[in-house]
């Protein structure tokens, strides 16, 4: 059976059926997702987010056609695996940015996705490297509306007074992302 739902999803990638590809994942912190367009990864679902509401959203923002297929997230799925056993500090994934709100708030996020492993930046400094040092409240509200976290860390922007802050999968799972 599963050969025949290989070659089936295989064909309906091929024939240009299947606009978006998910699939499951086992991490630290529990079962995540991740879905990929042809343009690349376009987001990750953590732990504590829901499956269906991803799909949801997929469906209804980028194309009703999503299919599961683990086979076009090899890559995506062996990057996130390599960085949980901590034998990757970076990703080399393309990136589909169509989820991020265009302006400001995407270019919070490209900022975000050049914070090297094992350093922090502050909202303020997102919003600096964004273009508007002052709107560091909107940049904290682009960093938590990121569809693709842990890829694009935004678990690596804290506040300026060096607390943590707020993180879309959690307090502990952001401490867990930055002692990691």
């Amino acid at each position: 059976m599963t050969e025949f739902v290989d070659r089936l999803m295989a064909r309906a990638s091929e024939e240009g059926l299947l606009d978006v590809a998910y699939a499951t994942l086992d991490t630290p912190l529990g079962k995540a997702a991740v879905a990929a367009t042809p343009r690349g990864l376009v987001r990750v679902a953590l732990p504590n987010e829901s499956l269906d509401e991803m799909l949801t959203d997929l469906a209804a923002e980028v194309s009703p056609r999503v299919l599961e297929y683990p086979a076009r997230l090899g890559d995506a799925r062996r990057e996130l695996e390599e960085y949980f056993e901590g034998r990757r500090d970076h990703f080399e994934l393309p990136l589909d940015w169509r989820l991020s709100h265009p302006g400001f708030y995407r270019r919070v996020l490209r900022a975000t996705a050049r914070v090297p492993f094992g350093e922090v930046i502050t909202y303020r400094d997102a919003a600096e490297r964004a273009g508007n040092a002052r709107a560091f409240r909107a940049a904290g509200t682009a960093v938590g509306s990121n569809p693709i976290p842990i890829v694009v860390p935004c678990h690596r922007v804290v506040r300026s007074d060096g607390e943590n802050g707020d993180y879309v999968g959690g307090p502990e799972m952001k401490r867990f992302l930055l002692q990691r």
